[in-house]
């Protein structure tokens, strides 16, 4: 007769399976957790105001480039982290920021005071001075950025990326403060 083994090897095979699987699991689960609730942590930090300057650079009834520094930056970002944006003074306190890129593959668009159109050199896209689409393959208009006034200063609120989903919510939630 034989005795009965007191942790049968089966059972301690089994259990050790068990244990890695659930390992395994776990570190496949952080980069799922850590995605779904990006959003939720990165809106409150990567968005913010950033001044574009003195209201005196932005002439009335002007169209003018301008940079900042982008908040939402890396060590390694270097001179990357500059970027360009279309300041259009319609009038008194009345402003239009535009995003730099074209709608349709985010080639950097260009303002000719001639034709009062902003093109884009890269597949022929046309935008008025308002932002609005004129022509070509862009389905949209410009991304439009917020504005405020401070002081003297004209700032913009940055952190959001110019998607297409924001163009159409983006448009005309300028505000004076």
């Amino acid at each position: 007769m034989t005795t009965p083994e007191r942790f049968p090897r089966r059972r301690l095979l089994v259990r050790l399976g068990l244990l890695f699987n659930s390992f395994l699991a776990l570190l496949l689960a952080i980069p799922f957790v850590r995605y779904l609730s990006s959003p939720a942590l990165r809106a409150r930090k990567d968005t913010g105001w950033v001044s574009l300057g003195s209201l005196e650079r932005f002439p009335t009834g002007q169209t003018r480039l301008a940079t900042f520094r982008n908040p939402v930056v890396g060590p390694s970002d270097g001179p990357t982290a500059r970027l360009a944006c279309w300041v259009r003074h319609i009038e008194a306190d009345r402003f239009q920021v535009f995003a730099i890129n074209c709608m349709h593959l985010g080639c950097p668009v260009r303002w000719f005071p001639q034709s009062s159109l902003f093109l884009c050199p890269c597949h022929g896209g046309a935008y008025y001075a308002d932002g609005s689409r004129a022509s070509g393959p862009p389905e949209r208009g410009l991304f439009e950025y917020r504005y405020r006034i401070t002081g003297a200063e004209l700032e913009i609120e940055v952190g959001a990326l110019p998607t297409p989903g924001l163009a159409s919510a983006r448009r005309g939630a300028s505000s004076c403060a």
